[in-house]
């Protein structure tokens, strides 16, 4: 991810280290299992200069998983929101109103 990322950048434009994706402490929000984890690494890519080009280079090379340009990659395709793992239920939740 580093080195793609930086391929990008020019000496007028932000360095490697103000990209969200190069946080080390937010770095392992981007490759989480857990979803509410995945949405908030899409919420730090929101005022990302290279939002665009990092998604589309995503889509190019079919990226199996993560969150690549703000948007969540599954099996090398965008998907709208990752479930938490386990079976879902089989009856819907009964409001307890």
């Amino acid at each position: 991810m580093t080195s793609l990322l930086t391929t990008f950048l020019t000496p007028a434009d932000t360095s490697a280290t103000e990209l969200p994706c190069h946080d080390t402490e937010a770095a392992e929000l981007f490759f989480s299992e857990r979803p509410a984890e995945l949405e908030e690494a899409k919420a730090l890519c929101a005022q990302c200069p290279l939002l665009a080009e990092c998604r589309q280079g995503a889509l190019d090379r079919a990226e199996p998983w993560g969150v690549w340009g703000g948007a969540i990659f599954d099996s090398g395709r965008i998907i709208a929101v990752k479930r938490g793992r386990g079976r879902p239920r089989k009856n819907p939740v009964q409001d307890a109103a």
